[in-house]
């Protein structure tokens, strides 16, 4: 029997743009679409679009406890590391390995590359592996920065994390480096890395020199091909913008499943908006997880289609979505993800086995085995008749698009943020949720992370 559908209370809470003062919100509806509005007794009101388009805010299953959960002393997000009211465990945790960066993209979360920094050294980041397994690990890693891949090292850091236990390293990169160093991928690959997560905003150059500052599809292309070359999994990212790659959505995703199966999907992010802007951004200049899953499915001529994809199965319902495929021999896409599923519903500090089912389900879907990758040249030959068709495809032939809408002060709700999975190691050693380690206020100054 399918469990009732539960919609959050319309109140919560969030932070002025201007002081980061926590302030009361309110969810309110205009024409089916849904906005986040608050008032700071100092700076006025704010209002932003967080629900915009089909699938409807109403159509969108979810169960989950509703408000913000007020804490002692400063509360959320002010004492994150993770408090005791935290919803939710850890499945992926950020090491930012280097504050180094060989682009200055103005779409950059970490703000990265603008001042000569210290690498963390090997023994620090041992420290952090073991810190992290004390505390509930092993969980899936990703290494982030900056761009990780300037340092020379990463192969030796991954295997410092495999012996004391961690299995699962995915690289978040620009690509650049492994497009023109095959030796230095194929250290990392056999040092145990799982996959890449490869910075990718489109199929033209256009869109490039506006979000990158320069043409670079085809290092891009030789990225994925030496990823293809060393059996690495690869997952396309794209940040989203209005008006620059939003209408590139659909090449995107056909472009990805062309290079499938070492291609294993797209995760699309909205942008998000950080740093110095001394007015909130106009809802033009915001896309949201809706208008996403609508133009997958508009700009593939319904090959994939908007009732395919399902809100995310630990994080806050209104911070993802995922749709689970697999492509057939005859080149048929068959969904095994319908709008039918629902999130977790635990209210629990550590969500145990919610969590775990995420870690173990993230590494299956965007990693590729060596058993995988022997069986791809034969994909188009290999006759095998019923189940053992369906097996051996759904375990090689995943192919996976997820979105992931990360918060800025703007559309800050603090509900959402109690139950994020996807936390970043600090300096101080303590894990915080990736929206709040990254936020700042209207002229730049973070909550957490140093300048």
């Amino acid at each position: 029997m399918n469990e009732p559908l539960v919609r959050f209370p319309d109140m919560t809470e969030s932070l002025c743009p201007q002081c980061l003062k926590r302030i009361p919100a309110v969810r309110i509806r205009k024409n089916g679409d849904i906005y986040l509005r608050k008032t700071c007794p100092d700076h006025g009101t704010f209002e932003t679009v967080v629900w915009r388009g089909r699938p409807t805010f109403d159509s969108w299953n979810f169960i989950l406890r509703g408000g913000a959960m007020q804490t002692k002393g400063e509360g959320c997000p002010f004492e994150c590391g993770l408090c005791a009211h935290h919803l939710r465990e850890s499945c992926c945790v950020l090491l930012e390995v280097t504050q180094r960066c060989d682009r200055h993209c103005p779409v950059c979360f970490a703000d990265a590359g603008k001042t000569d920094s210290v690498d963390p050294s090997l023994d620090r980041i041992r420290q952090w592996f073991q810190i992290l397994m004390s505390e509930g690990g092993p969980f899936n890693i990703q290494f982030s920065g900056g761009e990780p891949t300037l340092r020379d090292d990463l192969s030796d850091i991954i295997a410092v994390g495999r012996s004391l236990g961690f299995s699962y390293f995915q690289v978040n990169t620009n690509g650049l480096r492994i497009a023109r160093d095959s030796a230095y991928l194929a250290q990392m690959k056999d040092a145990g890395l799982s996959s890449v997560f490869l910075q990718f905003d489109g199929t033209h150059d256009d869109i490039y020199r506006q979000l990158r500052g320069g043409p670079l599809l085809e290092e891009k292309e030789q990225a994925i091909s030496n990823c293809r070359d060393h059996n690495l999994g690869v997952v396309l990212v794209p940040t989203i913008v209005p008006g620059i790659n939003s209408n590139n959505i659909g090449s995107i995703v056909t472009f990805a499943l062309e290079r499938q199966p070492h291609v294993r999907g797209v995760h699309f992010q909205p942008v998000s908006y950080f740093g110095r802007y001394p007015s909130p951004p106009t809802d033009n200049e915001r896309i949201t997880l809706p208008e996403i899953i609508a133009a997958i499915e508009d700009q593939t001529r319904g090959l994939f289609k908007a009732d395919q994809f399902a809100s995310g199965n630990c994080e806050h319902p209104l911070c993802s979505f995922h749709g689970d495929f697999t492509v057939m021999p005859d080149g048929r896409i068959s969904s095994w993800t319908s709008q039918s599923e629902n999130t977790c519903s635990c209210a629990s500090f550590s969500c145990e086995d919610a969590v775990s089912k995420k870690r173990s389900f993230v590494a299956r879907r965007w990693g590729l085995s060596d058993a995988d990758g022997s069986c791809c040249e034969q994909h188009q030959s290999v006759n095998l008749d019923g189940w053992d068709e369906l097996i051996n495809s759904i375990r090689t032939y995943s192919f996976s698009i997820t979105g992931m809408a990360f918060q800025d002060v703007w559309n800050l709700d603090l509900e959402r943020l109690q139950s994020c999975c996807l936390h970043v190691m600090s300096p101080e050693d303590k894990r915080i949720p990736f929206c709040a380690y990254n936020l700042t206020d209207n002229n730049g100054r973070p909550l957490y992370r140093k300048q």
